[in-house]
């Protein structure tokens, strides 16, 4: 979480620790945090423990800059208040793109990757509605859902993040919608450059997509959908989370029903959201 010794913007020594630091070996975001606490400091911990070579961090940084990315370590000012306040708060991520949309107040639209149409459409709706109203659009750069809703929102703002490294396009259909976002969007990574997406990158990611927002959106949600991870981190991170409802007869709804059953808020239009949260002051 980010507090105690993470609490000022750091120096650029104390920041390079932090970067050596995150990128280490068998050190995690949980691990990274209690390391600072212990230790004091990035500097400290990178003297006491096993981490990277600094020739290592420069080649990532090198190559991140080629592309014009930048890595946004925790405790930089434009670090995301919201995502800072996490226990597990990602220490660094690489980002490409607009980095002002961090400012501004974002919500996630989530759901299945094999969307229906009428999926796709409704989230590209409630995605353009919520950009018009002045806020962000967040989610995870999947197939269905999270395609329609960030292709929508290129125009008023939308942020993927990324189970990969940032260079890591996929899947590989979106290749043209990963170009978009980090030219006219914000990409986010966890993950170091280079990269391959794997299975459990997609949960830790979702964490992320959560953490960014005010409030998480999710659309065809079936039983063992990978978007109820991120309904269930939205609730432990004190979000709203807010569910498209379906026919009971639908098995892609199964899980957004069973949802709104236990509490979450049901959506027909973007109204039923800006409702919850008003209109952002910058679109007042």
């Amino acid at each position: 979480m980010f507090d105690g010794p993470l609490a000022a913007e750091p120096d650029p020594a104390e920041r390079r620790a932090r970067l050596r630091l995150a990128r280490s070996p068998r050190i995690g975001p949980v691990t990274f945090h209690e390391a600072l606490q212990h230790c004091g400091s990035a500097r400290r911990a990178c003297r006491e423990l096993a981490v990277i070579a600094e020739a290592d961090l420069t080649r990532e940084g090198q190559a991140l800059a080629r592309i014009g990315g930048r890595f946004l370590v925790l405790g930089d000012g434009d670090y995301p208040a919201a995502l800072a306040a996490l226990a597990d708060a990602p220490p660094v991520l690489s980002a490409i793109g607009d980095g002002g949309l961090l400012a501004r107040p974002m919500l996630a639209i989530v759901g299945a990757r094999e969307a229906s149409l009428a999926g796709r459409r409704f989230a590209a709706d409630l995605a353009a509605g919520l950009g018009q109203a002045g806020f962000v659009v967040v989610s995870g750069l999947a197939r269905g859902i999270d395609a329609a809703a960030h292709d929508a929102a290129l125009a008023t703002g939308t942020v993927a993040v990324l189970a990969g490294g940032i260079d890591q396009v996929y899947p590989p259909q979106n290749e043209e919608l990963h170009r978009a976002i980090a030219g006219r969007g914000l990409l986010l990574a966890e993950t170091p450059f280079g990269t391959p997406p794997i299975a459990r990158s997609f949960p830790r990611r979702n964490r992320i997509v959560s953490g960014l927002s005010a409030g998480v959106i999710l659309i065809e949600a079936a039983e063992r959908s990978g978007s109820l991870i991120t309904a269930e981190r939205a609730l432990e991170q004190g979000r709203e989370v807010f569910v498209v409802p379906g026919s009971p007869m639908d098995p892609r709804y199964a899980g957004s029903n069973n949802l709104i059953r236990q509490g979450a808020i049901l959506v027909r239009d973007a109204n039923d959201i800006i409702s919850v949260f008003g209109k952002p002051q910058s679109a007042l």
